[in-house]
């Protein structure tokens, strides 16, 4: 049973290729998306995988032995028992748009946040804004002394939108800034440009950004003895942008081990002490994460955060 919460939070600093193999479209590898929205997500297994990598290489004092087992399950042995740690999907939260004023802007929408809201609240972690103002069709919602409007308009890509300032969205664009990034000086920057580029867009052109608005990355291969492209060995990759914030549920039960048969040394036992060793891994790994694929290639690098 659950008994604790948290929320992870992931700042892609390089981009990140979460793939689904192969797809449909022009694109040779694409990103994993949700079914309905087409919002990109991350599976939980493979965060928690990571996770499980990371934890395997910093717990290494002898009293934490056995910590890696009882947080995220027994590596051979799976049947003894079940992890203590569960991982949601990632899921998406800000996303950067190119912006004709301030370089980019961080755009989100009502269904983004309001999902949000609803995840926040199921972990018992509620938000300082309950509703959301309305919104009409070609109506950018940004906070006051707005860094990427001008003479109230707003131009993301090739688009633009009529750009209404509100305090709604200025508290949140606040309690964004001063929760969900790290509260380091590299970041010092970065909080400050979400609390004056934060835009709220409406649903339908939200989804058409996060659509068609990822990089498109063409690859090559080349053959060693002709310098040419090896025949079939191009191709292309879908990424996240840099500057996408993602947040990950992250949920804890008790230690599931059986702590009579003394398997175990380990002192974790509540949901609490679980999470709270899981967020030691943001400092063993000095804040940093890698997800996805091509990290020989500097790819999906991601800053975490725990709330």
């Amino acid at each position: 049973m659950i008994t604790d919460t948290a929320m992870l939070y992931l700042y892609v600093e390089t981009p990140l290729h979460a793939g689904v193999g192969s797809g449909l479209s022009s694109i040779d590898l694409p990103i994993q998306r949700e079914r309905t929205t087409q919002y990109p997500t991350i599976q939980g297994s493979g965060i928690k995988g990571k996770l499980r990598a990371a934890a395997g290489s910093a717990w290494k004092k002898d009293e934490e032995k056995d910590d890696v087992a009882i947080v995220f399950g027994p590596e051979q042995s799976g049947a003894d028992h079940a992890g203590a740690l569960i991982a949601g999907d990632a899921r998406l939260l800000l996303f950067p748009v190119r912006s004709l004023n301030g370089v980019f802007a961080y755009t989100t929408s009502r269904d983004v946040l309001y999902r949000f809201l609803r995840d926040r609240s199921r972990g018992r972690q509620p938000l300082p804004w309950k509703e959301l103002p309305e919104q009409v069709e070609h109506l950018a919602l940004v906070p006051k002394r707005s860094r990427i409007t001008a003479e109230q308009s707003l131009v993301l890509e090739e688009f633009s939108f009529d750009a209404e300032e509100n305090d709604v969205v200025t508290d949140i664009a606040t309690w964004l800034a001063d929760n969900v990034l790290p509260r380091t000086p590299e970041y010092a920057y970065w909080r400050t440009k979400l609390k004056e580029s934060l835009v709220i867009l409406p649903e339908n052109d939200f989804r058409d950004f996060v659509v068609n608005a990822t990089e498109i990355i063409t690859r090559i291969r080349i053959d060693r003895d002709t310098k040419t492209v090896k025949s079939g060995a191009l191709w292309t990759e879908e990424h996240l942008p840099a500057d996408t914030l993602l947040y990950v549920p992250m949920y804890a039960t008790n230690a599931r081990h059986n702590t009579e048969n003394k398997k175990y040394q380990s002192q974790l036992q509540s949901a609490r002490h679980i999470l709270d060793k899981a967020r030691t891994l943001v400092e063993s790994q000095q804040g940093y994460l890698q997800l996805g694929g091509d990290e020989t290639v500097g790819r999906g690098i991601v800053r975490m955060h725990w709330n």
